[in-house]
């Protein structure tokens, strides 16, 4: 009786090392995507900040620009001068909002790293 407990707990020695294994891989492999999220979280949250930053003193400057302009050009060709701008200003946001549609479409994958490391895993089990 006593050999054949044994022998079952020999059997489900190297089971237990495997599985015991792998939960260490998947834990290591989850803390790196918690790692990688909170410094994408960090970095989003800073050009966000930087952002809005700049789009508010651009506006600023595009406001007082505005009245630089329709200022000048007030007795002579103020509808002319504040079409212009206008122009200006929407071919410039057509431009911006192209470059966001680049900027999404292009954007690096996330996790990329963790991805990396579960091949890297997928891989070395794979292996005789």
């Amino acid at each position: 009786m006593t050999t054949d407990h044994h022998s079952q707990r020999q059997e489900h020695g190297p089971l237990r090392r495997l599985l015991g294994s792998a939960f260490s891989i998947l834990q290591t492999r989850l803390e790196l995507i918690g790692i990688e999220l909170a410094e994408e979280k960090e970095r989003l949250i800073g050009v966000l900040f930087l952002g809005l930053a700049a789009m508010m003193l651009a506006m600023l400057s595009l406001i007082a620009l505005t009245a630089l302009v329709a200022i000048a050009f007030w007795d002579t060709y103020r509808w002319q001068a504040l079409a212009c701008i206008t122009a200006i200003y929407a071919l410039a946001a057509i431009v911006c909002a192209l470059k966001a549609r680049s900027g999404l479409r292009n954007a690096p994958i996330v996790f990329q790293t963790t991805l990396e490391e579960f091949e890297k895993d997928r891989e070395i089990l794979r292996r005789p």
